[in-house]
């Protein structure tokens, strides 16, 4: 969807080191959270603000070795206000500026960073570069802010690069206090603690101390025979069912005959395992003869569904409910989305759902997007650009240009 009308701004920061070697260049993706907050003076709530206010309150982001260039939504959005078309804006941006950068971070709210994270995951097809989304859980001005490390070492492992001088990370990412996480494989679990995500069925991607430890095994490290390519494709005609001891026959067959729905992700107890009385059995058999795709995912945060292994989960799986394994509701949702989005059959949906896409469940026999390069594990130390590392430095901060971008259209 091209753009036109409302302004975004864009803004460099450049910086001089010695030598001749070519510095990452990266774009910065401004659409607002938490990190660019500020207090209401009036109400005391907090509101999105502008890039310039970010920058200005993280100023070692000038001593990175790294050419940064930014671009920010017009309005910044409280990620509560993150829908499809959003994940279609900044997608855009990404594919209009693919062949310039050598990779981009976002800069997003907590409440739907892992909704984002696993859209564009499926979005960006044969992606060679990486996409770090982060933010913090208090606005950078705040004295005590998470945002400022989240930023900097989010900008150091977008920048950072293998031996052949490729990306070492190469796929769509989670950075949040002391890891990487997969970003189809993450979610939100705690509104209060600084740590405020977790991968709890895949390991980290790196892990974040006196340096960054990546653990290459993990990474998807693909080389794409396909050029980048931006699927824009979403459905929105899914929705969840979250099962509960005492859930009435009523108030199933309604949720299952609402008008225009595809698909359905169905939250079970456990290994995936739920009623066993007749009408919801019939239920879901009714559903899947209609061409409504159900899958069912564990309401637990760590584990698989097994549906084989309890009577409770057998039942369900013989109605033709497809099995999503240990897949986060994040992913699962934005799955369905996506393939409804491609047009694809009932068949073909299942099919899709049954393999990962781009490494968000775990296979029997993983044919994916989890190819390893390198094994053991790697360390980026601490950039020789930051403070207390004698590096002679001097910052220069381009003009501000203007393009177009809205996304609201």
């Amino acid at each position: 969807m091209r753009t036109s009308g409302n302004k975004i701004r864009r803004d460099g920061v450049r910086v001089q080191t010695r030598g001749c070697h070519k510095r990452p260049k990266l774009l910065i993706i401004y659409t607002g959270g938490t990190i660019g907050m500020m207090e209401n003076p009036e109400t005391g709530a907090l509101e999105p603000f502008n890039f310039e206010h970010l920058l200005e309150n993280v100023p070692k982001i000038r001593l990175l070795d790294l050419e940064i260039e930014s671009v920010e939504f017009e309005n910044p959005i409280d990620s509560s206000s993150m829908n499809p078309r959003h994940w279609q804006e900044i997608a855009r941006v990404i594919e209009d500026n693919y062949a310039v950068y050598d990779g981009f971070v976002v800069l997003h709210g907590t409440d739907t960073m892992a909704y984002t994270a696993s859209a564009l995951s499926f979005m960006l097809e044969n992606l060679d570069k990486p996409v770090i989304i982060t933010g913090s859980q208090l606005p950078i001005g705040d004295v005590r802010t998470d945002g400022e490390e989240n930023l900097i070492t989010a900008l150091q492992v977008a920048g950072a690069t293998c031996r052949d001088g490729r990306p070492r990370v190469r796929e769509v990412a989670i950075l949040f206090e002391d890891f990487l996480l997969r970003g189809n494989r993450s979610t939100k679990h705690s509104s209060y603690n600084f740590a405020a995500f977790s991968s709890n069925n895949y390991p980290p991607l790196a892990e974040i101390g006196m340096a960054i430890q990546f653990n290459t095994d993990h990474h998807c490290l693909s080389n794409p025979k396909e050029p980048f390519r931006v699927n824009y494709g979403i459905d929105t005609n899914v929705m969840y069912i979250d099962l509960f001891p005492g859930i009435q026959e009523g108030v199933v067959r309604h949720l299952f005959a609402t008008p225009g729905i595809k698909g359905i992700v169905m939250k079970t107890f456990g290994s995936g395992n739920g009623p066993s009385d007749p009408w919801f059995i019939r239920t879901l058999e009714e559903a899947v003869a209609k061409g409504i795709v159900v899958v069912n995912i564990s309401q637990c945060t760590n584990g698989t569904v097994m549906p084989e292994l309890y009577s409770a989960g057998l039942g369900i799986s013989k109605t033709g409910v497809v099995s999503g394994r240990d897949m986060t509701s994040e992913a699962a949702i934005t799955k369905l989305m996506h393939l409804f989005g491609c047009n694809l059959s009932y068949d073909e949906v299942v099919k899709e759902m049954n393999r990962s896409i781009c490494g968000e469940m775990t296979v029997d026999n993983p044919h994916d997007a989890s190819r390893h390069e390198e094994s053991d594990l790697e360390l980026l130390q601490p950039n020789p650009g930051l403070p207390g590392q004698n590096q002679d430095l001097n910052p220069e901060i381009t003009s501000p240009e203007s393009t177009t971008l809205s996304p609201n259209q």
